[in-house]
């Protein structure tokens, strides 16, 4: 397939976000574009409906799919998978286009958006033999973009993400759990005996991996997420040193990709105690 706009990108001065690579700066670019002229005049203002998965959409939702779209492919000219797609239209893309393959999550915290709670974000990652070669997560209410690239770091607002200091045990972590996703006994277990010492849950996923990549939370756990909620998260987090796999595999990409769960944290100890906790409970 051809690869428009490759050679332009390339020309991207080096002083904007250094060590960056061009289409990863040229993918913010457009992402932040997007979000100040489809998403944020509608912040709070727009009507929404309720898709057949009980999800909701806006017109925010699907202007800013369709503008992401033809921006992102302006920079290189491959499949566009979107959140807002029907389910037949996503599994063909996938099916089809795993070579190399834009997924997007055009508001990613919709009910959040809707209500004028400040936790949402738009996410894009480019996709090449099933894997996440770049990623970017954009929060538009507080300006903060995290980005990463695979094998050359990950970043927030342009600067390289450091690494910070965590708790060194579980009894003293601050969890982020989705407890809605969750099998009933797992669920109930965090409830009413939690082996951390607090817990958050504010509904976007791509800023659940995000967060967690910035040492913000100290362990994560979602029952059951798609393709767009991880895609370019999980390669913030591990760009960042940190770790994930799922509830049910070691490796986090095994399973099925519409539906798969995630236990992470930035701390190797700490990743291993959590996960050895929530498979014991499970």
């Amino acid at each position: 397939m051809e690869r428009r706009g490759v050679k332009r990108i390339e020309e991207i001065g080096a002083s904007t976000f250094p060590g960056m690579g061009a289409v990863l700066k040229a993918i913010i670019s457009s992402v932040k574009l997007v979000a100040a002229e489809e998403i944020m005049p509608r912040y709070m203002k727009v009507a929404h409906q309720r898709k057949s998965d009980g999800s909701l959409c806006t017109d925010a939702d699907l202007a800013a799919q369709e503008a992401l779209t033809r921006k992102l492919q302006a920079i290189l000219n491959v499949p566009v998978l979107g959140e807002e797609m029907s389910v037949e239209q996503q599994q063909a893309l996938w099916g089809d286009g795993q070579q190399e393959l834009w997924c997007i999550d055009p508001i990613d915290g919709t009910s959040n958006f809707v209500r004028g709670l400040p936790y949402f974000s738009v996410s894009v990652a480019l996709i090449r033999n099933g894997r996440s070669a770049l990623g970017v997560v954009y929060d538009p209410v507080g300006d903060e973009v995290f980005a990463a690239e695979s094998g050359r770091g990950a970043f927030l607002n342009g600067t390289r993400l450091v690494r910070r200091n965590v708790v060194s045990e579980l009894s003293g972590a601050l969890a982020n759990v989705d407890m809605k996703r969750l099998d009933g006994k797992l669920a109930c277990r965090l409830v009413s005996n939690p082996p951390y010492a607090s817990q958050r849950n504010f509904g976007a996923s791509t800023l659940d991996w995000c967060y967690t990549a910035a040492g913000r939370y100290d362990v994560y756990l979602h029952g059951g997420q798609k393709l767009w909620d991880y895609a370019a998260g999980s390669l913030v987090l591990q760009e960042a040193g940190g770790n994930a796999c799922s509830l049910e595999h070691d490796d986090f990409f095994r399973g099925d990709v519409w539906q798969r769960s995630v236990v992470a944290a930035l701390d190797a100890n700490l990743f291993e105690e959590w996960k050895n906790w929530l498979r014991a409970h499970q």
